[in-house]
């Protein structure tokens, strides 16, 4: 079952990631500073989250593995227990305008609906998701307190809630985050995303 779903929606294509590649932001470097608008109207600036640390999800309220993920899977309340705990979390929607998941109206909705804490901020330029490498939704980042990229790829290895051919669950980003609670450099830093292509202008 899996399979079939995730041959239904794939990745992106090749020529797009190897586009992505070679400008993507590098681990173990300063993350690439931006500032984006969230649905109220309210600028983010990454630069002035320095101090704390930051998650960025890549999202797209259409993308069938994000509406699982929030429906029922992880981020049902994963973002929502870490902002709590003081952890900056954004989710970030690169669909251009007219594309899959695109606009204020549905993200509004799609907010409430999976009753996020934390914003969505608006990229439909895509200029940030090309800066990061963002490939699908979701795709996850995670920024040190130092404004180091120590974190890029999935949420973790279960597409719709399934390991592959049957193994453990590695939760990728819940691993991740206590690492660096513990002070602790992550431990598995690069993973392969899963989801939906993002969505950006052709």
């Amino acid at each position: 079952a899996l399979a079939a779903l995730v041959a239904l929606f794939p990745r992106a294509a090749a020529g797009e990631e190897g586009a992505l590649a070679t400008s993507a932001a590098a681990l173990g470097k300063p993350a690439p500073d931006f500032t984006l608008t969230d649905l109220d109207g309210k600028p983010f600036k990454l630069s002035e989250q320095r101090g704390k640390t930051v998650v960025l999800e890549w999202f797209n309220p259409g993308c069938p593995f994000v509406v699982h993920a929030h429906a029922k899977g992880p981020l049902k309340d994963m973002g929502n227990r870490f902002a709590a705990k003081g952890v900056v979390w954004v989710a970030i929607n690169s669909s251009a305008p007219g594309r899959e998941g695109s606009g204020k109206d549905a993200n509004v909705k799609a907010r409430a609906d999976f009753a996020m804490s934390y914003p969505v901020l608006l990229d439909e330029s895509g200029t940030v998701g090309r800066a990061y490498g963002a490939r699908t939704t979701p795709h996850l980042f995670i920024v040190d307190a130092l404004g180091t990229l120590v974190y890029r790829g999935g949420l973790d290895n279960a597409p719709f809630g399934e390991v592959a051919g049957g193994g453990s669950l590695a939760p990728y980003v819940e691993t991740a985050l206590a690492d660096l609670a513990a002070s602790k450099p992550v431990g598995t830093p690069d993973t392969k995303p899963y989801g939906c292509s993002v969505k950006y202008a052709k």
